[in-house]
């Protein structure tokens, strides 16, 4: 499925691919991955949890995932106490935080669009960002290369990555009812310059995962 007739009207600035690196989801993975000690990094033990879920549903996809199945998916790393620091109502940096920090309408929409209540749904949400995350950037390199574009084509390329995601990871790339990643979903946001609600942004990019199955 092509998004490029969805916005003819729209034409990137050639800030474009540099503003992409600077989303809240971008600020958020660079604030966490980067820190250079293994025993302190919240990410690393993060990862953990995200590999575990994402093999759960691999291997068994539309199987019912509790903090347990993903405690022992996760060993021997896994303990609920760990889980709960992930995910959760107390999960230490939560992405569903970085937005609400940030503050501007487009994360408030965004905050409110992906906040769960279910903590496994919360794990499922920052996964698909994880698991999609090389994806993203090798459309950023090449967006970048290219310089300025219409939006549409900028539309374009973020389905086109989500596609190649979603064919190497189906399963976990239809949890949740094909919830997109909330990075793709805060870039149309972004590429359509505040003029696309989250829930719009969200439903057309699920629509577009649906159709990619």
């Amino acid at each position: 499925m092509s998004m490029t007739t969805l916005a003819p009207h729209l034409t990137a600035t050639p800030e474009f691919g540099k503003d992409l690196r600077d989303t809240v989801v971008s600020r958020w993975h660079k604030r966490l991955s980067a820190n250079p000690s293994a025993k302190r990094s919240h990410w690393r033990t993060k990862t953990v949890y995200f590999r575990a879920v994402a093999s759960l549903v691999a291997a068994a996809p539309g199987a019912p995932l509790t903090w347990k199945s993903i405690v022992e998916a996760a060993a021997p790393n896994g303990s609920r106490s760990t889980f709960y620091e992930v995910a959760g109502a107390h999960a230490r940096h939560p992405l569903i935080d970085a937005f609400i920090g940030d503050g501007r309408t487009d994360s408030i929409q965004l905050a409110l669009y992906y906040r769960r209540t279910d903590a496994v749904a919360q794990l499922l949400d920052e996964a698909k960002v994880w698991s999609y995350w090389q994806h993203r950037e090798r459309m950023l390199d090449a967006v970048s290369a290219a310089g300025p574009l219409p939006a549409t084509v900028l539309e374009a390329e973020v389905c086109e990555s989500l596609s190649k995601w979603s064919r190497a990871n189906p399963h976990l790339a239809a949890a949740l009812g094909h919830t997109p990643p909330a990075c793709a979903v805060e870039d149309l946001m972004l590429i359509r310059n505040g003029q696309m609600a989250a829930v719009r942004a969200a439903g057309q990019l699920t629509e577009h995962l649906r159709r990619a199955a």
